[in-house]
């Protein structure tokens, strides 16, 4: 019986109540029926009805914590989600300064140095061969 009592306890303090009603319900019935068993001196009756008691309380903590562990891993999702909304409109807005010499639709290249025409015919050479492979 004071087994039967320490896991009902366990589960209570677990959250069964809110996560786990039905089957701390049932612990809390079957312990009620073991006191019972136990008062008109049916210590077999109430030594089996203590045991499922411990077993559906049992039961109901094991439900409870997870329940418990799912509702903080969906606490933890959504504020992942605010935060990502929230850094995206942060940073919707940001852009990188433009030059004030600079405008918007104008492209800005380095001015080239090498001065000399390209070959006539449209032909290249290779840059290390200056002298056409001689």
């Amino acid at each position: 019986m004071n087994q039967a009592l320490a896991q009902l306890q366990a589960a209570r303090d677990a959250g069964a109540a809110d996560y786990a009603p039905v089957d701390l319900d049932y612990a809390q019935g079957k312990f009620r029926q073991a006191q019972t068993a136990m008062a008109s001196r049916k210590y077999d009756e109430a030594s089996v009805l203590a045991d499922e008691s411990r077993a559906d309380s049992e039961l109901a903590r094991a439900k409870a914590r997870l329940g418990a562990a799912r509702a903080q891993n969906q606490t933890k999702s959504q504020e992942n989600s605010r935060m990502r909304v929230e850094m995206i409109d942060n940073h919707a807005n940001d852009t990188v300064p433009i030059p004030t010499n600079v405008q918007e639709t104008e492209s800005v290249l380095p001015e080239p140095t090498d001065t000399t025409p390209p070959p006539v015919g449209g032909q290249t050479q290779p840059l290390n061969d200056h002298q056409g492979g001689q």
